[in-house]
């Protein structure tokens, strides 16, 4: 039965008038009360959804315990760049809340913000590097590589090998091509042992750096229109926690092209695949290894 006035004139047609004040008490002495729809749904589980998960924590843990670097990754939301609403709040003097556009058409946009982040699990730290092209394996990878230089060295300048975990789509899922090709480039250059291990599918919200870097992100700008690439990178370095995490923020400005690799370029890449699902779970060697 409808709710609210329409149950009201639903009662009255068939012979029960009755106040619309009235439906709202009925329907809460009976249990009922205003819910709205949860994203609880993930779809089809994977039968080794929850034995991945244990292969993802055993690696990590066995990864930090030996002092090496362990890293979660992925790309947040895209954001449009200028005067569009940002869902919150923010305090402001009365009446002065900033003006932003009706509509949220990508044609009034001073451009897109690619959000792509880096949570090192031990340290409780993030990085984000902010795209302006395109999400490729290329952006991604770069950002990874702009971490390792940037902190990964001086935080753990003994390492040896680097750890991802990763969703297994987008930019850095584990069907495509130039991701790994990417990871190749970066482990010679490093000469890091890098093993990555992805997520089951319509998991990712499992991935660390969703509940410990996006999420508080998300808090800190909510509210706040992100006018400029200037004031994406200021509010994303503003982040912080009371248990301690800090965040770095950059702007890429490169163009990222499509890059298609070839059977090849893929056959070269020195990798070994894990037993256990060996398409989620492998590791590249520097080509010299």
């Amino acid at each position: 039965m409808p709710a609210g006035a329409s149950c009201t004139d639903e009662l009255t047609e068939r012979g029960h008038p009755i106040g619309f004040r009235t439906v709202p008490k009925l329907l809460r002495s009976l249990g009922y009360s205003l819910q709205s729809p949860r994203k609880t749904l993930e779809g089809k589980q994977h039968p080794d959804r929850d034995a991945q998960f244990q292969t993802i924590n055993t690696k990590v843990s066995a990864q930090i315990a030996a002092g090496q670097p362990a890293i979660s990754i992925d790309t947040k939301k895209k954001e449009l760049v200028g005067e569009f609403k940002n869902a919150g709040r923010e305090w402001h003097p009365s009446g002065a809340a900033p003006a932003v556009n009706t509509y949220d058409f990508p044609s009034l946009a001073d451009g897109k913000a690619i959000p792509y982040g880096i949570y090192d699990i031990a340290k409780d730290s993030g990085y984000v590097s902010v795209g302006i092209d395109r999400d490729t394996a290329q952006f991604s990878v770069a950002a990874i590589a702009a971490w390792c230089e940037q902190f990964g060295r001086e935080r753990y300048p003994d390492a040896t090998s680097l750890l991802i975990t990763a969703d297994c789509g987008g930019s850095n899922g584990y069907r495509t091509r130039l991701w790994k090709t990417e990871l190749q480039r970066l482990a010679d250059s490093t000469g890091l042992q890098i093993s990555v291990c992805h997520f089951p599918p319509g998991t990712s919200k499992w991935n660390k750096i969703e509940h410990r870097l996006f999420s508080f992100i998300s808090k800190n700008w909510r509210g706040r229109p992100l006018t400029s690439y200037q004031v994406i990178i200021n509010s994303i370095a503003a982040t912080s926690t009371r248990t301690g995490l800090k965040v770095h923020a950059r702007l890429d400005d490169n163009e990222y092209p499509k890059v298609d690799v070839s059977d090849e370029q893929l056959a070269a890449v020195n990798i070994t695949r894990d037993a256990s699902h060996p398409e989620w779970n492998y590791t590249i060697k520097p080509s010299t290894d």
